[in-house]
């Protein structure tokens, strides 16, 4: 269904009499629309009773099971309401509304169904080639996807730092298939377990070649999912890109990865008791079977180390962040850290916290951009706050390039004054007294705060306390205790953005000075635009707020179009023209999640039910 969605809208892309007549809104939620419909046709496939165990399909290159299906039916669903978040810009001709979007939603649709067709393929992969095929369609779609902003110096940095240590990732993962095929002669995955598990074949040999190709298989994904200490590239990546494509890489390739994650763990049953790491060689009959040990202590140690240090980095290191998406990208290192512990202790119990965790993560991230987004598109500018912005600029020696309606480029000039409207929020000082303008959105923003913190009786902190239980019950007591302190310092910074919601403004005097300065009100009203100039005193040359060199006039000179009163005009009726309003879908979908969040506890039996039977076919097969 995917395939086809792609070679479909590439057509309608490529030919000119199909591009021109279809609204670039059509692209989006046509795509959208194709999510859906995949997810309705997974889910016909969990009734299936020959699917048992397992099918191969393909040649043993994938398996689906059960808990594959029910995965990718899960992440077409959020994909398809990943796409909802996309700015919808209402355009009024004669009084008739149109809706449209800029001209990067119809290169965003495609990059996002390459990424998600590949995602959907290593949920499923059973063999080393088609491991690796499926990850690279994957990654190559989220490296487009970082820089899907050409014009956008930030986003081209971050996609080619997310393309080049994305791509030492992978051959990190392709180095290791390697290692594994020369010491295994076979790629699929059944065929490596059968050989793990005979012990007249365990050589020593054998088993540290084993051992060394799927550590680096394993060191290649936790690479990619951005799991300490390899996340030094996630901080940078996020802040770097736009929030709509942030949302889609902070959340859904980490999903296909953990569920390969899973199948590998499970099959090579990486959880082995203190008793049994205890053990020497004398206490074994044979050699063969401590040696048997080596491929799951190893993975055992990796996975508990890469937590670890997860859980600490992410908590601890988010503190001091004064940035949005920075803050969130080191709260999303945290969260991998408590799914790596319920993942390395792979019991029933552990893995059904496990498919929990991930279900929840999911859900409250992507209600939590979605808010992030909303909140960028219902805050508002006016054109005067447009341009004393870019006085400041002007005072404080940054460059300003020259504006002009009557240049032969002034629709692309104009354009870039008119962005300044639609700015993501990207400081936490952004938030700042954001609740009473926005009170419902800056509750649910809270709510989902609360919840990744893990504050009763909300869903977050039910997901914490299983994993937690878990790892209790099976002798971790010391992560554990580690695992709740560095809850207790994340929620710290959560508390701040709460905090930051409902302060009041500090700068609404510098504000007001900024406001009484610039005579740009007074221009746009028609007035002289002199007769503020001569209150301006330049006695204090290192002020931002006050005209210290050139004066008005002198700016004239630079920028005659600046102080123009028909390009403040143009500036106000390009404003009333262009709006981007909250679709009803958008605004449906928050209430929607945030009520999930909040009254997980009335009714929590749908949810945790199907992660428990899930954990159960894994173990009963």
């Amino acid at each position: 269904m995917i395939f086809i969605s792609i070679l479909t809208l590439i057509v309608a892309k490529a030919l000119p009499v199909l591009n021109t007549n279809i609204s670039s809104v059509h692209f989006y939620r046509s795509t959208s629309i194709v999510f859906i419909i995949t997810a309705f046709l997974s889910i016909n496939s969990l009734y299936l009773e020959t699917i048992g165990t397992g099918i191969g399909i393909y040649s043993g290159l994938f398996h689906v099971t059960q808990v594959t299906q029910f995965i990718e039916t899960f992440f077409y669903v959020i994909v398809g309401l990943v796409l909802i978040g996309w700015p919808q810009i209402i355009t009024k001709v004669n009084k008739v509304k149109y809706y449209l979007t800029d001209k990067y939603s119809t290169d965003y649709s495609l990059i996002i169904l390459f990424s998600s067709l590949g995602s959907s393929l290593l949920i499923t992969s059973y063999d080393l080639i088609s491991l690796y095929l499926s990850i690279e369609l994957q990654s190559f779609g989220l490296y487009v996807l970082s820089t899907l902003y050409r014009n956008s110096e930030s986003s081209t940095k971050s996609g080619l730092k997310y393309f080049l240590l994305g791509g030492l990732s992978s051959a990190i993962i392709l180095l290791g298939s390697g290692i594994v095929y020369s010491y295994t002669g076979t790629t699929n995955f059944e065929s490596i377990y059968i050989l793990n598990s005979i012990n007249d074949f365990n050589t020593e040999y054998f088993l540290q070649g084993l051992t060394l190709g799927l550590l680096l298989i394993f060191i290649g994904f936790l690479f990619k999912i951005a799991a300490a200490p390899l996340h030094n590239w996630s901080p940078d990546v996020y802040d770097g890109t736009p929030t709509i494509v942030t949302m889609y890489l902070t959340i859904l390739p980490k999903i296909a990865i953990f569920m390969f994650l899973l199948e590998m763990c499970t099959h090579f049953g990486i959880f082995i008791s203190y008793e049994q790491l205890s053990i020497n060689r004398i206490n074994f009959p044979y050699l063969e079977t401590f040696n048997s040990f080596l491929v799951e202590s190893s993975i055992y140690k990796l996975l508990l180390i890469s937590s670890i240090f997860s859980l600490i980095i992410g908590s601890v290191l988010g503190l001091s962040q004064v940035k949005i998406k920075r803050l969130l990208a080191y709260s999303t290192i945290s969260h991998i850290g408590f799914i790596l512990l319920a993942l390395l202790i792979n019991t029933e119990q552990s893995i059904d916290s496990f498919l929990f965790y991930i279900l929840q993560y999911t859900i409250t991230n992507l209600n939590l951009f979605l808010i992030i987004l909303a909140l960028t598109y219902t805050h508002k500018f006016n054109s005067n706050n447009i341009i004393k912005l870019k006085y400041k600029d002007l005072l404080i020696n940054k460059p300003l390039p020259l504006f002009s309606l009557k240049d032969s480029n002034s629709s692309s000039k104009f354009a870039e004054i008119i962005s300044y409207k639609y700015k993501d929020l990207n400081s936490l000082l952004d938030l700042k007294n954001l609740f009473f303008s926005n009170p419902l959105l800056s509750l649910c923003l809270c709510i989902c705060l609360f919840s990744m913190a893990g504050i009763p009786p909300l869903i977050g902190f039910f997901s914490k306390q299983f994993v937690l239980y878990a790892a209790i019950q099976n002798g971790f007591y010391l992560t554990a205790i580690l695992a709740i302190i560095v809850s207790v310092i994340s929620a710290s910074y959560y508390l701040k953005i709460v905090k930051l919601l409902i302060s009041e403004n500090e700068n609404e005097n510098e504000t007001k000075t900024i406001k009484d300065t610039y005579p740009l009100d007074r221009v746009a009203r028609g007035e002289s635009e002199n007769s503020n100039l001569n209150q301006t005193s330049p006695s204090n040359s290192n002020s931002p707020n006050k005209i210290n060199v050139l004066s008005l006039s002198g700016l004239q000179m630079f920028l005659p179009s600046i102080t123009d009163l028909s390009f403040i005009k143009a500036v106000k009726e390009k404003e009333n023209k262009n709006i981007i309003e909250l679709t009803n879908v958008h605004s449906f979908l928050i209430s929607t999640l945030t009520l999930i969040l909040l009254l997980f506890f009335i009714k929590p039996s749908l949810i945790l039910n199907s992660t428990q039977l899930l954990s159960l076919s894994l173990f009963n097969t």
